[in-house]
């Protein structure tokens, strides 16, 4: 190679800087960072490869014009992440950001359109809910916290069907009822409400929780598709092999004193539960949940046990 092609071979920072339209303190920022390699001339000037140099700081000015971070080009660069790894990065890291953005966007909305008199509470409760994700990540806590004594696999299955997403672009109504849903959640001895909802009373007495929890869900499985049909709880088959699980799980078998038993001290009609699920419904929509089905059994255990004369015994 002569001294000639060597010359044209070779770049002055100038000369780079005016061939990229990138500024000479951006490219030693650059060689500094070890993004860009440069070798030195016998004056000390620094010196790059014409060819290399040019088309890597292109390619740095066009990842930087999408957004992409210096450590993430730099990975590019050496080889660590390729081109299209470090895009898809970036736009999973915009999609969370727009999620955020959106919810946030939903909030001061939700207070700018509160009346006067509501609008002190409508912030206080979405000041305490700006993070969707970490909301979700509360409500399934709450449930693994009230079904305790259940296989982690079930309660994921629960969770996955009982609990809302955060929804990614919330509306008004959308944000104040996520938030809502997370507050009651947490709220105390909401626990304790839901817990009794789903055991009954003496819980103590149940022998083996875990059976008593696919019987249920098998019941209430049934009983989804009368929700949806908006058919009226009444007595027959779902409500007797409710009774039945109940009563087996305790030692006892079915009878009018142990279904008014049942009903002793039941939380159903708490206002929290009720709002709870009534939320819950709103967000996930057409879909019936436990809490729809459960109700379903309540009242046609209390439509029968209205039915029967005569004071409640204990069993």
């Amino acid at each position: 190679m002569t001294d000639d092609t060597d010359a044209q071979a070779s770049m002055s920072i100038g000369e780079l800087a005016r061939s990229t339209g990138l500024t000479v303190r951006t490219i030693r920022f650059y060689c500094d960072e070890g993004i860009l390699e440069s070798h030195r001339s016998p004056g000390g000037h620094r010196m790059f490869d014409a060819d290399a140099a040019t088309e890597r700081l292109l390619l740095v000015r066009r990842l930087r014009a999408l957004g992409l971070g210096l450590g993430a080009i730099t990975e590019v660069l050496h080889g660590a992440r390729s081109i299209t790894e470090a895009v898809a990065a970036e736009s999973a890291r915009l999609d969370i950001e727009f999620r955020s953005l959106a919810w946030r966007r939903a909030s001061l909305r939700a207070v700018e359109s509160a009346a006067p008199a509501q609008r002190a509470d409508r912030l206080a409760l979405l000041a305490a809910a700006q993070d969707g994700t970490a909301l979700h990540d509360d409500l399934i806590q709450f449930w693994r916290r009230v079904l305790t004594h259940i296989p982690r696999r079930d309660v994921d299955i629960y969770t996955g069907w009982n609990v809302p997403e955060p929804p990614p672009d919330p509306s008004i109504d959308q944000v104040i009822a996520y938030a809502e849903l997370a507050a009651l959640a947490t709220s105390t001895d909401m626990k304790h409400v839901v817990q009794h909802q789903l055991l009954r009373g003496s819980p103590e007495l149940i022998r083996d929780r875990h059976r008593l929890y696919i019987e249920v869900g098998e019941i209430m499985t049934a009983v989804v598709p009368r929700v949806a049909q908006g058919v009226r709880p009444h007595g027959g088959t779902e409500l007797d092999r409710f009774v039945a699980a109940h009563a087996a799980a305790r030692g006892q078998h079915d009878s009018p004193h142990f279904r008014e038993w049942l009903l002793r001290d039941a939380t159903d009609t708490d206002p929290r539960i009720r709002r709870y699920w009534s939320l819950t419904a709103e967000l996930l929509g057409p879909r019936i949940t436990v809490g729809q089905a459960h109700n379903w059994v309540y009242e046609a255990l209390s439509a029968g046990a209205a039915q029967r004369p005569g004071a409640r015994k204990a069993w």
